[in-house]
């Protein structure tokens, strides 16, 4: 055997090798893409001005679908849930009542357990209570959600949304991609 024919056989197997290496990591980043995008982390768009000034339409966000799986839903947690009415409509919302709280809304201002809230995300005095001019008295599993815009949102207020439950989170929108000049983490 010439000594040409010997390297010749190594440099087909080293090839093959290669591209058996190459097809694997490949399926390997398919996997990862799959799992991320079902069970880690969605990209969402704004839709609206129902959370100016914090988010504007158009605004693209990540939400992670993750971490709700480990701990509860926050005061102040920004978070995606579908509509209910409308296949494929998504809201984007703020948390202000949690599991076994009292809402009221009184004259605009937003009393949780008979106290009143500080609130630095609404960006003007409510003046549609909705559902909440009334004491809302949560769930074990309920939430009171609120666009930051107040006055130009449909929320926890209005009986087409009402309370949401925990099993309706999508999970937390964490961070802004675009604009790029905004990017960010919420």
């Amino acid at each position: 055997m010439k000594k040409g024919e010997k390297k010749t056989g190594k440099k087909k197997k080293s090839i093959f090798r290669e591209a058996l290496c190459w097809i694997f990591y490949f399926f390997l980043i398919c996997c990862a893409a799959y799992l991320v995008v079902n069970y880690v982390a969605e990209r969402t768009e704004v839709r609206g001005e129902s959370m100016y000034p914090a988010l504007n339409d158009g605004d693209q966000l990540i939400v992670d679908m993750f971490s709700y799986r480990f701990t509860s839903p926050k005061r102040f947690d920004i978070v995606v849930f579908p509509f209910q009415y409308q296949e494929d409509t998504y809201y984007i919302k703020r948390i202000i009542g949690l599991p076994g709280e009292t809402v009221q809304i009184v004259d605009g201002v937003i009393y949780i357990n008979g106290e009143i809230l500080e609130d630095p995300y609404g960006n003007q005095e409510i003046r549609n209570p909705g559902l909440a001019s009334a004491e809302i008295t949560l769930g074990e599993q309920e939430y009171f959600v609120l666009g930051d815009n107040r006055n130009n949102s449909t929320d926890s207020r209005q009986p087409s949304v009402g309370n949401i439950t925990r099993e309706q989170i999508l999970g937390k929108a964490v961070l802004r991609i675009w604009p790029l000049e905004l990017f960010g983490l919420l």
